[in-house]
């Protein structure tokens, strides 16, 4: 079994890594071992916690999304970052393959989301239907590598499946995204989505904390690795995001 996390980030107040695709971040029906279980045992074993650890994710990825994972060590730290994501003080950036190309360069992604909790499915909707959630992102295209395009996303609101359904409905599903138009699965069942970049100001330091995901160890992401160093918005985010 692949490692299910890398350590990116940690101090007395937060735990951040980086998490393989195909890892649960919380439990759900199947029972499987999840991310905040692995969390929970590194904490124990490194610093020979007796009892129970303290620790709890504030936000979540979807089951088959790699990167960034944010977990609060204690209930100030839980409660404050709990707050700047509702708040949307949270800067994220996801990149993405999908295989048609999107229609322009940068655009600005408006749908209203209804979420089937029985089948775990969004829908996107143009308009506001009953019941749905105003979602929004921004996306900018990258580069094109083998009949893949790569596009960077940058989450406005944070719906269920969001950035999953948005590419789907204009017709960009992202590979190995079955549940969302995709035409094959990804052979480890994992999709082409990654959590990259994350930006805020630490709950307690109140100091700017900017960290990266490294891309998945696998040969159809590191063949994109060379927009890592040659597009990467890292300075674009760095000074856009001024706490």
């Amino acid at each position: 079994m692949k490692k299910p996390f890398n350590v990116i980030f940690e101090d007395n107040h937060l735990l951040v890594v980086n998490k393989s695709a195909g890892i649960l971040v919380q439990g759900d029906k199947t029972g499987d071992k999840t991310l905040t279980d692995y969390c929970k045992d590194y904490i124990a074993n490194k610093y020979q916690k007796p009892g129970a650890v303290f620790l709890h994710p504030v936000h979540r990825l979807d089951r088959p999304v790699s990167g960034i994972v944010v977990f609060a060590r204690t209930s100030k730290a839980l409660e404050r970052m709990s707050s700047m994501f509702r708040k949307r003080e949270i800067h994220k950036v996801y990149w993405a393959i999908v295989k048609k190309k999107p229609r322009e360069e940068m655009a600005k992604l408006t749908h209203w989301l209804v979420k089937d909790n029985e089948k775990n499915i969004s829908k996107a909707f143009e308009k506001e239907v009953p019941e749905s959630k105003k979602s929004e992102l921004s996306l900018k295209r990258m580069g094109k590598l083998n009949d893949h395009w790569l596009v960077e996303l940058r989450p406005v609101t944070g719906r269920p499946h969001q950035l999953r359904v948005q590419l789907a409905a204009i017709g960009c599903p992202i590979r190995g995204d079955v549940k969302y138009g995709f035409a094959k699965a990804n052979a480890d069942l994992s999709i082409n989505l990654h959590a990259f970049h994350l930006v805020f100001i630490h709950p307690v330091k109140k100091e700017k904390v900017f960290l990266r995901a490294a891309l998945p160890e696998e040969p159809f992401w590191e063949q994109f690795l060379e927009f890592e160093n040659i597009k990467s918005s890292d300075r674009h985010l760095d000074n856009t995001f001024s706490g």
